[in-house]
């Protein structure tokens, strides 16, 4: 099984940074797509960005300019910049990642999630 790890989450002002980070441990053959999920209170969890394992990433257009995500796969880590916050990015953000064990068998690991609120 791989575990997953977050930090980084916290109180910042609207117009702040915050930089979330996510580490796997545990055995896995291989872990593949590593991500973001948030979920705002009242509402559904909604995707945040997602990183490959060769680097290829996508994001949501709501968060679009002002998020990096990275990843470094030889530590299995991957990392969430957040610029210009606003209110409505407020949220718990929860790590994710593809795991596929060996043997063939597929799963998708969660972390516990990080508090985010952005709050003047």
């Amino acid at each position: 099984q791989v575990h997953l790890v977050e930090s980084g989450g916290g109180l910042v002002q609207p117009g702040g940074s915050l930089r979330l980070s996510c580490v796997a441990s545990g055995h896995a053959f291989s872990i593949n797509d590593m991500g973001w999920y948030r979920q705002a209170p009242g509402k559904q969890r909604e995707l945040v960005a997602t990183i490959s394992s060769g680097g290829d990433y996508r994001h949501t257009d709501a968060l679009k300019g002002r998020i990096a995500i990275s990843r470094d796969s030889t530590k299995d880590t991957v990392t969430l910049q957040m610029n210009s916050l606003k209110s409505e990015d407020t949220g718990v953000y929860y790590c994710f990642a593809g795991v596929t064990l060996l043997g063939g068998k597929t799963y998708t690991s969660w972390g516990q999630g990080t508090q985010v609120t952005v709050s003047s």
